[in-house]
């Protein structure tokens, strides 16, 4: 597996709606957008931050803290690799991200790039 970069960070709080602000007024990343209880900013190299509140369905898996997201050319490929390796992958891949638990208990994740 060739991990190119950092492709995604992803943050599941009760603080969202505060910590979107700070990513807009203090960090200066616009806010790309916004749903109830979900926030998009964009990084200047065209990744991007999400926000999720502590009651955002469907992300009930990032209870650690902050998700980072690696960045993969070739998911399938990358994904094979951590299930042969015995690394518990949590839900079924998405169109272009795969999350999963690393040894130390946090959630990580997979993300494809062009």
């Amino acid at each position: 597996m060739e991990i190119i970069g950092l492709g995604w960070l992803g943050t599941r709080t009760k603080h969202a709606s505060e910590l979107a602000e700070f990513y807009g007024t203090v960090l200066g990343l616009p806010l790309t957008h916004h749903s109830p209880g979900f926030w998009v900013v964009d990084l200047p190299d065209g990744r991007n931050v999400e926000v999720f509140s502590d009651d955002y369905e469907g992300k009930e898996h990032f209870d650690t803290g902050p998700v980072a997201g690696f960045a993969v050319r070739d998911l399938p490929a990358a994904v094979a690799e951590l299930r042969a390796k015995g690394v518990e992958l949590l839900g079924e891949p998405g169109p272009t991200w795969q999350h999963f638990r690393g040894p130390d208990g946090n959630v990580y994740e997979l993300v494809a790039v062009a």
